[in-house]
């Protein structure tokens, strides 16, 4: 069975994610990190690059990411 947990990304004016996930992959500010199922508590600035969610690629300009009680709450400023 595979663990997963709730991620929401927000953009400006619309939700661009919203649903489970296994793995999600964020271009932080002291690099790229990954977060997966019951990860520690974080808040982190994002950096231009790319967010991925169980692979899938979102580009974005910079944002805000936290963690917590198994739920990712991302939001940022897209690339256009």
């Amino acid at each position: 069975r595979k663990t997963m947990f709730e991620v929401v990304m927000l953009g400006a004016e619309e939700v661009i994610y919203q649903g489970k996930a296994e793995s999600a992959v964020f271009p932080g500010e002291n690099g790229v990190f990954e977060t997966l199922s019951y990860h520690r508590p974080i808040v982190s600035r994002l950096v231009g690059g790319s967010v991925f969610i169980d692979g899938r690629e979102y580009p974005i300009r910079r944002g805000l990411m936290g963690f917590n009680n198994n739920k990712a709450t991302v939001v940022v400023e897209r690339s256009v």
